[in-house]
């Protein structure tokens, strides 16, 4: 298989471009996002799952530009909730939701569990799709808890409220140097490099 000379990253959110971007640095691959190619169209999460969710993201890009391109989708599951808000994360409060309106939604779910009963997972499904239509796909998970309130300034969307025991704070808490340690698009995006790594 021929290493692809660019990449295409299929998001229109700065904060994740700039996440893979930084996760992905050490490979001599040239990164762009959808906005450094002034694409605007965003195509419908109509899928049933993160994987099908992020495939729709790449298909008519890869189609429109004949470069290979990744999409990622991902999503908070809390265990008290039954693994809501999940693949519904970016829109639990409703189409065009704020951080800060999915955050007071999830918290008010929560309201009457103690802590030991907020376990979470983050999860992130990442897919690589090839002009020939060659597809591959990666999962990533990290476990922790919900808080009673929003901690930290970095980050986005629930990283406020993901707390990670190992270093008593939560995502937005951590710099992004650590919080790319673990997190789960970490680890889903150190299955892409390996990946690369055995092309090269």
């Amino acid at each position: 298989m021929q290493i692809p000379h660019k990449l295409i990253i299929a998001s229109h959110n700065r904060y994740k471009v700039n996440e893979i971007k930084n996760i992905l640095k050490e490979i001599p691959i040239n990164l762009v996002s959808l906005a450094d190619l002034n694409w605007e169209s965003n195509p419908e999460e109509t899928g049933s799952s993160y994987y099908e969710n992020a495939l729709l993201k790449v298909k008519s890009i890869v189609s429109h530009f004949h470069i290979p391109a990744i999409g990622e989708d991902s999503g908070l599951e809390v265990d008290a909730l039954n693994g809501a808000p999940g693949i519904y994360s970016a829109r639990y409060a409703g189409e065009n939701a704020s951080q800060n309106a999915n955050n007071i939604k999830l918290l008010q779910a929560l309201k009457d569990r103690p802590f030991p009963k907020r376990t979470a997972l983050f999860c992130c499904t990442i897919v690589l799709l090839f002009p020939n239509k060659n597809f591959f796909s990666w999962k990533g998970i990290c476990e922790g808890f919900i808080t009673f309130e929003p901690k930290g300034s970095f980050g986005f969307g629930y990283d406020p409220l993901f707390f990670i025991p190992k270093y008593h704070k939560t995502f937005a808490e951590l710099s992004s140097e650590i919080k790319n340690k673990v997190s789960h698009r970490t680890q889903a995006l150190n299955q892409l490099r390996y990946f690369f790594r055995e092309l090269y």
